[in-house]
């Protein structure tokens, strides 16, 4: 969602704004802040604050006084006295009583507050200023053209229309001081404007330009933060942060703000903890601090030549080191063992929000898989063993080879054992089939072929059977 107030572009009532622009999404709440004071009842004879304080572009806001008395709210669109003549159009920030303290926390006195609001804003100076607004970008892009043709260093970062047309400010940064007189004459001649350039810092540029942190979320300085105290690496140290500038800084190029909002907690905790105890001198050796965990108060240490820490706590680090004033040294450093050895907490994130594995499938199938093979496995008649011995055994003993994966069935049953056939003579239309039982259609097979444990126990089977004139090895049921 874009907004006019800020360096995001469009209008501060984009499509899909319900709320006129004052809504708490995105640029529209660029550097809000919450009127606390607008659901309380005010006495009956209560006058209304005179001043108000109204929001432009970027982080810029100012102090108007509203001599008519006209009612606003938060986010309407008022045509306010320019500082050098003319008119500029802004948002409704703040009114009541809380502007009253936002002049107490600036330091602006109600005598000093002397432009005025003219009225609020109608079509025509709304689709006027979105005109002016919509000339910032190319205007921005041709004057960094200009001074770079100049070999002039600074940087050019957002340019400000006023609303009228009759003045363009110019927002830079630069390391020193930049002689722009002739880049100001070009650029005049150029856009048929007046020209104002403003030096900012580097926190000021990353304000107004905005960005996504380290940690996800937007610039503070983008969206809620308006004062920037100074931030040093001592800030770090206490932290027990590496000093890595490319991880400490931010958008900006310099420290992190939010160094500073933790400071005060570690400032607290680091009271409690000694100090100068780099060296802890024992009989088995001096041992050096690896470690320190303040909010958990341990010290961690660890002799010259071992690899393993050995954790301390404030009491005990205290009483050695008191011990070493003295010329005292301990056998050795004594572990907190419910301090240490304390196993740590596992926390289960596999199953959070409700969601499935994603290998729930192949579980479930493999599942399913055993669940058959132990069925088959407690079957009558299976033993599991099915080694080449025992099945050509059995194939030797029963005339007919009994199937190992179906058990009895459950309407009959099981099956009798069959004694020997009878004797049975040639068929009258096919006669006596040669000794041997091979068809005269097809030869012999020849050596080698098929499977030979198979053909041993056909022939254990026939020499087991009675005589049997047909040499019917195929099993045929007698007619």
């Amino acid at each position: 969602m874009g907004c006019g107030s800020c360096s995001t572009g469009g209008g501060c009532t984009p499509a899909g704004c319900k709320s006129n622009g004052s809504c708490l999404t995105n640029g529209c709440s660029k550097l809000d802040v919450y009127d606390w004071l607008s659901h309380m009842d005010m006495p009956v004879n209560y006058k209304p604050f005179s001043i108000i304080e109204v929001k432009f572009k970027g982080s810029r806001k100012e102090f108007y006084q509203n001599p008519d008395n006209v009612y606003l709210e938060n986010g309407d669109l008022v045509v306010v006295e320019a500082a050098t003549g003319g008119y500029d159009i802004g948002h409704i920030s703040i009114t009541g009583e809380l502007v009253r303290m936002q002049m107490v926390k600036r330091r602006v006195k109600e005598e000093d507050v002397l432009k005025k609001i003219y009225r609020r804003a109608t079509p025509t100076d709304v689709d006027k200023w979105k005109a002016a607004k919509d000339l910032e970008w190319e205007t921005m892009h041709s004057a960094r053209k200009l001074a770079l043709a100049l070999n002039l260093s600074m940087k050019l970062s957002d340019v400000d229309y006023q609303a009228d047309k009759t003045k363009a400010t110019f927002y830079y940064t630069a390391e020193g001081r930049v002689d722009f007189r002739e880049l100001i004459k070009k650029m005049a001649e150029t856009f048929r404007i007046r020209i104002e350039m403003r030096q900012i810092g580097m926190r000021q540029e990353a304000s107004r330009l905005g960005g996504i942190g380290s940690c996800g979320r937007e610039l503070c300085c983008s969206t809620w933060l308006t004062d920037f105290k100074t931030v040093s690496t001592s800030a770090a140290r206490y932290q027990n942060l590496s000093l890595n500038t490319l991880k400490l800084a931010g958008q900006c190029g310099k420290l992190k703000c939010c160094l500073n909002y933790e400071l005060d907690t570690y400032m607290d905790a680091l009271k409690h903890i000694p100090d100068n105890v780099n060296i802890l001198k024992t009989v088995k050796g001096d041992a050096r601090l690896q470690k320190t965990d303040i909010f958990k108060k341990l010290m961690w240490f660890s002799y010259l030549r071992e690899e393993s820490w050995i954790p301390l706590s404030l009491s005990r680090v205290k009483e050695i080191q008191q011990m070493n004033r003295d010329g005292v040294l301990p056998d050795d450093l004594n572990i907190v063992q419910e301090q240490a050895v304390a196993p740590p907490k596992v926390l289960d994130y596999e199953n959070v929000v409700g969601q499935d594995s994603l290998t729930r499938l192949d579980e479930r199938n493999r599942k399913k898989k055993n669940r058959n093979k132990n069925k088959n496995k407690n079957r009558p008649g299976n033993t599991g063993d099915d080694t080449q011995t025992q099945a050509s055994q059995a194939s030797a003993d029963r005339p007919r080879e009994a199937r190992p994966q179906q058990g009895p069935r459950p309407d009959q049953g099981p099956r009798p054992e069959r004694g020997p056939r009878p004797e049975r003579g040639p068929r009258p239309e096919q006669g006596a089939k040669p000794e041997g039982g091979a068809r005269p259609e097809q030869g012999p097979r020849p050596e080698g072929g098929g499977n030979p444990n198979r053909n041993r126990n056909k022939n254990r089977r026939n020499n087991n059977r009675p005589n049997n004139n047909n040499n019917n090895n195929r099993g045929e049921q007698p007619q």
